[in-house]
């Protein structure tokens, strides 16, 4: 079974360290939380100074790094000497780490922070995996981000609703280390065990909790024609805040779930959640939908998404159709 971050650091502060690790993978703030954690608490913090060295992969080859693995600690209070090397994936050459693992100093961790992507070297990590500990992270999917930042902010003391959480995830995408650093603003001024509102949201964040694209699909989902107007006119005049090209594949995603949710032979909550890869919480607004607008109709509007889309990009538009009259477009040919 795959090791995870908080097994990772439980180990640590047991004092069960091994030799070399490596984390990797495309969900950063896991990364960093695990970077961070190496670099504060590992070796105590009078002797950081002498037995702990921080580097980046750009600026270091692999030789140097081992040279310090190899090198004992310089406290006598110190049990181990960190080497942790931050950005490792600009590291060049990792053929002289598998040699290395061969026989690893015991009194030295050395520990790799490899972001943005998957490690490909199979041969490297083998020998990692079968002296020290290999830890990836995968970004998450869109579906997961709402889950992630309710399960955030609890362990950081707070509380939000599902809906507030699904603001900011359609806001600021599955990047969890933006979403956290964009909450990092909320935290500062809001009481321990306080909730995160719409309007707190929208008061240090920037997301209006008025005018987004959740609240749009909401409008357009229960057919609610005077709130899909005023929603798709503010859009239409501050299409920096709100361009066009985010707003479409979101409704596109929408439209499509609605679609499968229709010709599910099992419509309960856990099963359709299931399906659609939402929150249970979120299962009524797609089964609301479902009544208001026929499988004819779904595919009409797949068709007027597609449309949208090209009319954006400049196919079948002279130039003098703006993104915002284009928006009004979708939003009338799909209540009507």
């Amino acid at each position: 079974m795959a090791v995870t971050e908080k097994q990772i650091i439980a180990s640590v502060k047991k004092g069960d360290v091994k030799p070399v690790y490596l984390f990797f993978g495309e969900e950063n703030h896991t990364l960093d939380v695990l970077s961070d954690f190496f670099e504060k608490e590992v070796i105590p913090e009078e002797n950081q100074c002498f037995d702990q060295t921080v580097v980046y992969g750009r600026d270091v080859e692999m030789s140097a790094i081992i040279d310090i693995a190899k090198q004992y600690p310089t406290m006598p209070t110190s049990t181990h000497r960190l080497i942790l090397v931050k950005e490792a994936q600009d590291i060049r050459d990792w053929a002289p780490l598998a040699t290395y693992l061969e026989k690893p100093s015991e009194a030295s961790i050395v520990a790799f922070c490899y972001r943005d992507k998957k490690f490909k070297n199979a041969k490297v990590q083998k020998s990692i995996a079968a002296k020290g500990v290999v830890f990836e992270k995968a970004r998450l999917y869109d579906s997961q981000v709402p889950a992630w930042i309710v399960g955030y902010i609890s362990e950081q003391g707070y509380t939000i609703s599902q809906q507030s959480a699904a603001i900011i995830a359609e806001a600021l995408g599955n990047d969890t280390s933006k979403i956290a650093n964009e909450l990092s603003k909320v935290f500062i001024s809001l009481p321990k065990g306080g909730a995160v509102t719409n309007e707190i949201i929208e008061r240090n964040i920037g997301i209006s909790k008025d005018y987004n694209v959740f609240e749009l699909q909401n409008a357009l989902g229960h057919k609610d024609v005077m709130k899909c107007n005023r929603i798709v006119n503010h859009f239409a005049a501050n299409p920096n805040d709100n361009p066009i090209q985010a707003i479409l594949p979101n409704l596109y995603s929408y439209f499509i779930k609605v679609m499968i949710y229709q010709q599910l032979p099992d419509k309960s909550q856990q099963a359709a959640a299931s399906a659609l890869g939402v929150n249970p919480f979120f299962v009524r607004d797609y089964q609301t939908a479902a009544r208001y607008y026929s499988l004819p109709k779904m595919a009409a509007i797949i068709g007027y998404l597609k449309e949208a889309d090209l009319k954006s990009k400049g196919v079948h538009n002279t130039g003098t159709v703006t993104n915002g009259e284009i928006l009004k477009e979708l939003v009338f040919k799909i209540l009507h």
